[in-house]
């Protein structure tokens, strides 16, 4: 595989290329997976309908996005293909931050247009593709801290490089533009803006010493010649969504961390390698000019990435902390809730097509002001499972349920997901749970396999269930509500949200649930998060072609769901070329801050590279906006 080939390749297209999966197409499967499209499809949509029912009246089915208004504190907006951002009439946008911009004073003025940022500085700015985020006020300062998903080469490195490392130098640009950044934000009368040489102030990058707990921590299948014990890893890397603990430290999630990875020589054997896409020529070259990225060198490095790493934003000397119990997959995002009794419930997605919704539950308890020890170490690992009927257990995975020893558990969670037969999902991506009753959505970005191919691990991915659609381009938002009202539980029920489409294309499934019409019409969904009011903000990380299946859908988007009418409305529209991912709040709550990543043209700045940013929004009113 040549890495000149790869760069532009979406994770996706990288694990497919990398490890074509089998396909599916007997004559027995394709009959059976149209009967349970048929059938099962309907009585998804009618469970769905019935729990949106009391808004969908309110609803029309064709138009503009303005006739969407009466639900929300906003003039819906309509589609956009530009390389700009839109926003409701009444609110104002500006950037908080950019790709390059400086940290620290000494980085002042090293973004250049033409060259973006010289290695010297790379750790000392922001960093690149920003994702997910969360704002902390820590000693009376609002504090953001920030994920930087990936880089792209092409645009990152110098133009004689094409696009692929050609030294070890420009392999360290690449690992410093990535990770974490943690910022102090303030309003200096001219809106947010980043507070330069703050004490709180730090870049986390691929080589900043870590520290791991739990089961696998220490365990023979993370040691490596530079670390013989396994508990000092360096670096946490392909950080997509993030969470925060109910005790105030920023939980950031390692998503396509596979793609670092490649083997100069023989591959090591173990079959834990395929099912996570780890083998052959890595996307970056990392492999090329150091060792301990090259598995052939180093076979269990693979193993110390791909974890839930906890940050602390009030400490800039503190150890970040890979929580091994877990599981390791590529996390998408961390929702952190509390059971009735008090324990620690982290709902978690493996955002790859036909993998797996997990659920930590804590051994112990908290309650405010009490000690954290142990919380995100002694627990069980639990995988979803939804059965057609719309019911659904969390399966929990132990020595005794998986046959596999606890270190070799959560190393291989996949694995240990489909021995106990939980159910493949279409990318399970962020999950946002309500924050006033007990209810979960996780967005279901798309699967393209859906009833096609099996997963990674051979494991069948049927229609039907949550996954109502075959080869599923648009994706949908499933959402479970824990028995008896405590996320604790063992049992669930759950529907569909959403399913996204295109009804001015189709008339069938794939025009998408009845809450959606042309006015509203997006695929996609991705980054979620709730407001203090009840709504629920949707991102949409898709095909913004606006041809084909996606006419009419424009650029990627943000919405706003009613949760409990079913009514969403268009909030903004990003630059084309860009996913919406991130979103936090400023401490009054006067002010959303949204991440934009790999943004077309030359936004935001109209010359040079495009830029990743972080924008800020406000209502004119000075009102609060969440």
């Amino acid at each position: 595989m040549n890495a000149k080939s790869t760069v532009d390749l979406s994770w996706d297209e990288f694990d497919e290329l990398r490890d074509p999966r089998p396909a599916e197409n007997d004559f027995d499967r394709v009959v059976e997976a149209a009967i349970a499209r048929r059938g099962l499809l309907g009585g998804v949509l009618a469970f769905g309908s019935g729990a949106m029912a009391f808004g969908l009246g309110a609803m029309v089915p064709a138009g503009s996005a303005r006739a969407q208004a009466a639900a929300f504190p906003f003039q819906p907006i309509d589609i956009a293909t530009d390389f700009d951002i839109h926003v409701p009439e009444g609110y104002r946008w500006k950037p908080l931050v950019s790709w390059g911009e400086a940290l620290f004073s000494e980085a002042e003025g090293a973004w250049s247009p033409e060259n973006g940022v010289p290695v010297a500085m790379s750790d000392k700015v922001f960093g690149e593709n920003t994702d997910g985020m969360e704002l902390f006020v820590i000693d009376g300062k609002e504090v953001i801290a920030v994920n930087s998903e990936y880089v792209n080469p092409k645009i990152n490195l110098p133009a004689a490089s094409e696009g692929v490392p050609q030294s070890a130098e420009e392999v360290t640009l690449l690992k410093n533009m990535q990770g974490v950044t943690v910022m102090e934000v303030a309003d200096s009368g001219n809106g947010y803006e980043v507070v330069v040489d703050s004490p709180f102030n730090r870049r986390i990058t691929h080589e900043t010493p870590m520290t791991m707990d739990g089961a696998a921590a220490g365990s023979d299948l993370v040691r490596t010649k530079a670390d013989p014990e396994g508990m000092s890893p360096r670096g946490t890397m392909n950080n997509c969504g993030a969470g925060r603990t109910l005790w105030g430290t920023y939980l950031t999630c390692e998503e396509n961390f596979n793609g670092l990875f490649g083997a100069t020589g023989e591959m090591p054997q173990g079959e834990g390698y395929g099912r996570y896409g780890i083998g052959g020529e890595s996307q970056y070259a990392y492999e090329k000019f150091d060792p301990r990225f090259d598995i052939s060198s180093e076979p269990n490095e693979p193993h110390r990435h791909g974890w839930i790493t906890e940050i602390d934003p009030a400490d800039p000397s503190s150890t970040p902390v890979k929580h091994t119990a877990l599981g390791r997959f590529k996390h998408e995002n961390a929702a952190m809730v509390q059971a009735a009794d008090g324990r620690i419930v982290v709902y978690m997605g493996d955002d790859e097509r036909g993998e797996f919704i997990y659920r930590y539950v804590s051994n112990g308890t908290w309650a405010e002001g009490q000690p954290t020890n142990g919380l995100l170490t002694d627990g069980t690992l639990y995988v979803g499972k939804f059965n057609d009927d719309q019911t659904g257990e969390w399966l929990a995975l132990t020595p005794e349920t998986t046959g596999m020893a606890p270190a070799e558990m959560l190393v291989f969670a996949r694995m240990a997901g489909s021995k106990v037969g939980a159910t493949t999902m279409d990318r399970p991506e962020w999950i946002a749970c309500h924050p006033q009753r007990a209810e979960a959505y996780c967005s279901l970005t798309n699967n393209s396999n859906r009833g096609i191919k099996s997963n990674a691990g051979g494991d069948a991915t049927p229609v039907g269930g949550p996954n109502p659609r075959e080869a599923n381009e648009y994706g949908q938002i499933v959402r479970w509500r824990p028995e008896g009202e405590d996320h604790g539980a063992t049992a669930f029920t759950w529907d569909l949200y959403v399913m996204a489409g295109n009804p001015a294309v189709h008339s069938d499934a794939y025009a998408g649930s009845p809450n959606i019409n042309q006015g509203n019409m997006f695929n996609s969904p991705d980054g979620m998060a709730f407001d203090t009011t009840g709504l629920l903000w949707i991102q949409t990380d898709g095909d913004d072609s606006n041809e084909g299946d996606f006419a009419g859908q424009g650029n990627n988007q943000m919405l706003i769901g009613n949760a409990d009418t079913g009514e969403i409305a268009r909030f903004l529209t990003a630059p084309n070329g860009a996913e919406v991912t991130g979103l936090c709040w400023s401490a009054d709550r006067r002010v959303a801050f949204v991440g934009i990543q790999h943004p077309g043209g030359s936004w935001p700045d109209g010359e040079g590279k495009p830029r990743s940013s972080v924008i800020a929004i406000w209502r004119e009113d000075g009102a609060t906006i969440g």
